[in-house]
């Protein structure tokens, strides 16, 4: 299978332009172009750091799939929607969506894998069918390509914006604005190299919010994303001055609710099916734990303005 892209950009890196635009990952990409099997304008490029400008030919030539030696376990998996192209998951917190770092077990692709038969190959061994992702402690939806060609339209889709993903998050304290947009670029801290900042040389992140319901030091909000980037709402929650209850990465070491991750929740995916062209959307209530806490709080502010 081919990827064939036509860049709309000016000049910019062959890695950093397919990685925002062929739904591979970098890694991926990167061993693409030194196999030989990226081609700009005809000609085959071995360096990930050579120059694509607008109206470059990119070709991206897709070997075989390996098989798959992630093992696939019995893991219960809430799944919200199947048919021969995709699968729509809602992810518990505490999941991580596929091996990394020394975990392969318990993840979201070993469940995948014993329950949804079939995956696409294109991000490799390691994260078959993963079209976008979810943090560990993040819950909700999110959709699963069963095979190649699904997975390039779900992932140009999320790159044109034409997906929307849509998240309820509780944050701390009173958001000042009803509603508003967050239009800051993201990178990787310059004091922790394991987290992400606000920061002048990241990537441009874009997300809108609506505040849903005031409690006094806490405000349940809705965000939705035009951008993907990694921790974004919980990066420019932050930014704003009021990070997500329960994220300690980005918000404050304590917590007055007794929590195992932030209170996150994914809870409306849309997009076109890649085959047959209809809208679709889902939505997932929120995990119990989540109702806890504003049941908690509406009871203490119920009266209040």
């Amino acid at each position: 299978m081919n990827i064939e892209l036509i860049c709309d950009a000016d000049a910019r890196r062959l890695d950093v332009y397919l990685a925002d635009n062929s739904g591979l990952t970098r890694s991926h990409i990167r061993r693409l172009i030194d196999d030989g099997n990226v081609t700009v304008d005809g000609k085959v490029v071995t360096k990930a750091s050579a120059s694509v400008r607008a109206d470059s030919s990119v070709s991206v030539v897709l070997p075989p799939d390996i098989p798959l030696d992630i093992a696939a376990e019995d893991i219960p998996l809430d799944i919200v929607y199947e048919d021969g192209d995709l699968a729509v998951i809602n992810k518990p917190q505490g999941m991580t969506v596929h091996p990394a770092n020394n975990v392969y077990t318990g993840t979201l692709v070993n469940a995948l894998l014993y329950h949804v038969k079939d995956l696409s190959g294109i991000n490799g061994v390691l994260r078959p069918g993963i079209v976008h992702r979810l943090d560990k402690d993040t819950s909700g939806l999110l959709v699963v390509a069963k095979n190649d060609r699904a997975h390039v339209e779900l992932q140009r889709q999320i790159q044109s914006k034409e997906c929307r993903r849509i998240y309820l998050a509780l944050l701390e304290g009173n958001l000042k604005q009803d509603s508003g947009c967050v239009d800051a670029p993201i990178g990787r801290s310059h004091s922790d190299r394991k987290k992400m900042a606000v920061t002048e040389e990241g990537r441009s992140a874009l997300t809108y919010y609506t505040v849903e319901e005031r409690f006094g030091e806490y405000t349940l909000t809705r965000f939705e994303l035009k951008t993907g980037r990694t921790h974004q709402i919980r990066v420019h929650a932050a930014y704003l001055g009021h990070p997500v209850v329960g994220d300690r990465t980005y918000g404050y070491a304590k917590c007055r609710f007794d929590l195992n991750g932030q209170l996150l929740h994914a809870c409306t995916l849309s997009f076109t099916h890649p085959t047959t062209g209809e809208s679709m959307s889902f939505d997932a209530p929120l995990p119990d734990y989540f109702e806890r806490v504003l049941g908690v709080l509406r009871n203490k502010y119920r009266g209040r303005s």
